[in-house]
């Protein structure tokens, strides 16, 4: 429809153009034709950025290990599973993460075969590690007989959690080498902030234990051009582990992303029904692009050694990603997004940018 519409605005204008020439002589030169149609031109043939789906992570415990999974469901709070969980500390129930203890990323996570516990591995010597088991979707009976509600806190938010008994956090805080609990977020909403806010998203939408946002999505074209910078300097690759994403895509050029406002998540196979109009097998997903990821010093760990690196990848990111004017002192990686329907999502699926904007500017509110 786009290309079509723009070749008849060009076969148009070659119609009309030396009527109008002859009539306003002194208004049209050769030199104003000759630049208006090749940018008739590059419109007509710009099309949507589009990439694939090539990795979804979830982590459901805040700041530990997460892992991969081929499809799951994407809800208004985020990928299913990811961040219902969080380890506090046990005195003020405030939070913990690898900021403070770089070894909560030792911490590892899967699903049982049928999906029904997530299952926890905590290191008890370097080669050994207790295994613990809990329902992945535990029901109301379930948390009302295991665990006890209470208020707790993640950056200046105030919300509620289920907190998990001394069978259960025993094992964490002998690893951790302090008192912590672990929390599967309650049911008060806890409600978006910042560039999320309802008068800035246009709708009262909630999560879990994000930092900020429900979903975070990377590029694996960035991340190439990141690599390519710290080779440059003498060090290892690193991996998009480091930056925690919910969705990885291909990508095609570098730090496009930074520009996206609004996406659609669609299944790459298309067809056409019975009267020749075009139709996907699922339900598209359509997200909002909030604001650019502002970095910390978290990607600095090795997720897989818990060891920080003093000063890399934070010092070439913040060399030259200091690009958002909300935020002038943290480097950007990665787009932050807060879906607008829920469904299911799949590696393979397509990504489609539908809006772009170059207002991005982060707006601080945990």
């Amino acid at each position: 429809m786009y290309e079509s519409t723009a070749s008849f605005l060009v076969l148009g204008l070659i119609v009309l153009l030396p009527l109008i020439v002859l009539s306003q002589p002194k208004r049209w030169t050769k030199t104003s034709l000759k630049e208006l149609l090749p940018q008739l031109h590059l419109r007509r043939n710009r099309s949507k950025q589009s990439s694939e789906i090539v990795s979804l992570r979830m982590y459901p415990i805040k700041s530990c290990r997460g892992f991969e999974v081929q499809s799951t469901t994407l809800k208004e709070h985020g990928l299913d599973l990811d961040r219902r969980w969080m380890l506090v500390d046990a005195s003020t129930n405030e939070f913990l993460t690898i900021r403070q203890i770089p070894d909560m990323t030792r911490i590892g996570t899967s699903l049982s075969p049928d999906g029904t516990e997530l299952i926890v591995s905590i290191p008890t010597t370097k080669s050994r590690s207790k295994s613990i088991r809990i329902p992945s979707h535990p029901s109301q009976e379930w948390l009302t007989a295991n665990t006890s509600i209470a208020q707790v806190k993640i950056w200046d938010n105030d919300t509620d959690g289920y907190i998990y008994g001394q069978e259960i956090n025993a094992p964490f805080s002998a690893f951790l080498g302090r008192a912590v609990a672990l929390v599967y977020k309650g049911p008060t909403p806890r409600v978006l902030k910042g560039n999320g806010a309802p008068k800035l998203l246009g709708r009262e939408q909630t999560t879990g234990f994000p930092d900020v946002f429900p979903i975070l999505i990377a590029s694996e074209a960035s991340l190439t051009e990141l690599n390519s910078r710290l080779r440059k300097i003498n060090l290892d690759p690193i991996t998009v582990e480091r930056f925690r994403p919910n969705i990885v895509i291909r990508g095609q050029t570098p730090w496009v992303e930074d520009s996206w406002k609004t996406i659609r998540i669609r299944c790459a196979e298309k067809g056409e029904d019975s009267v020749g109009q075009e139709f996907s097998s699922s339900v598209p997903l359509d997200l909002d692009i909030v604001a650019r990821c502002a970095r910390c010093q978290v990607p600095n760990v090795d997720p897989e050694t818990a060891e920080k690196h003093k000063k890399q990848p934070w010092d070439t990111l913040i060399s030259y990603r200091r690009i958002d004017q909300g935020i002038k002192w943290k480097p950007c990686f990665g787009m932050l997004s807060a879906p607008r329907n829920e469904g299911a999502i799949e590696v393979g699926m397509r990504l489609e940018v539908l809006e772009e904007t170059n207002e991005h500017r982060y707006i601080t509110g945990f």
